[in-house]
């Protein structure tokens, strides 16, 4: 049964463990798509039950185009998380939004094309409704926990998804801008959808290191630079994470919740056996 108050957090560029965790242990879950990014690593942090895996895996040896979603989200779902927090490093679109800032955007562009961003097919047909792509509920939490701290937060913004794990050009950078997106990235989109699918509700912590490369007297960017503004905002999202638990309602009564009651367009009767058990932690209360 699923645990209502579990946060899951995804950590990226610069967040690869939480301090603070209590009863801590190391989770292997199976899953129908792979293996995850590694073990998720479960505790206690504050009273409130949390779980915590590594986007890029133990020692970042995962390109954005390898992370396995799938198997990511799915093992969440298995371990009864109800709410994922993802903290990620982007580059900034945006003048006003400078390195260092927080970004909880609330839409998404999608500019990959490598990646498998849903748990449906092979005889199981779901359309689930993405026009809100990021949890409105829960980010509202987040920008709250945000707001106590001694940064600058913007409440909301277009997050494009690009493929990587080359940085943009020039010209797609002004493309970009020219959309009137806000932060680029390499890895939340595809997070957002199949969590979307897992009726887990998610909202992105986005960390702005860096002005793309549009802004030319700010530089090119610099992964070094980039990982030192991450390792100096670190502690930040910890709080941020913290301050979030601290808030959260025990109940979910956001649309997320029942996100596959009318998106499993398939005949019940025609659904193969196999997908069935292979969507099982998904799919079972409606089939």
């Amino acid at each position: 049964m699923e645990q209502k108050t579990m946060l899951g957090v995804i950590g990226g560029t610069g967040l690869y463990e939480m301090e603070g965790l209590s009863a801590v242990r190391e989770v292997e879950v199976d899953t129908p798509f792979g293996e995850p990014s590694g073990p998720f690593v479960t505790g206690s942090l504050d009273g409130v039950e949390l779980v915590f895996l590594p986007r890029h895996g133990k020692g970042h040896r995962l390109l954005p185009s390898e992370v396995n979603n799938r198997a990511n989200i799915f093992g969440m779902k298995k371990l009864g998380v109800g709410r994922i927090l993802s903290v990620s490093a982007v580059g900034s679109l945006k003048e006003e939004i400078e390195p260092g800032h927080v970004v909880l955007p609330d839409q998404f562009i999608d500019r990959t094309y490598r990646r498998p961003s849903t748990f449906f097919g092979d005889g199981i047909v779901a359309h689930v409704q993405f026009a809100d792509p990021l949890c409105n509920d829960l980010r509202a939490v987040v920008a709250e926990a945000a707001g106590t701290e001694d940064i600058q937060v913007h409440g909301r913004g277009t997050y494009v998804c690009m493929e990587g794990p080359q940085f943009s050009t020039r010209a797609e950078s002004a493309l970009h801008r020219s959309w009137g997106a806000d932060i680029i990235g390499m890895t939340n989109l595809q997070e957002a959808k199949l969590a979307r699918e897992a009726e887990i509700c998610f909202a992105t912590i986005a960390m702005a290191t860096d002005y793309d490369c549009w802004n030319e007297a700010a530089g090119d960017v610099d992964i070094e630079e980039v990982i030192a503004v991450l390792q100096k905002n670190a502690d930040v999202a910890k709080r941020i994470i913290r301050g979030t638990l601290e808030r959260l309602s025990p109940e979910r009564a956001c649309p997320c919740a029942t996100a596959l009651s009318i998106a499993i367009v398939t005949d019940r009767s025609l659904i193969p056996e196999a997908a069935r058990q292979r969507l099982a932690p998904l799919v079972d209360k409606y089939l």
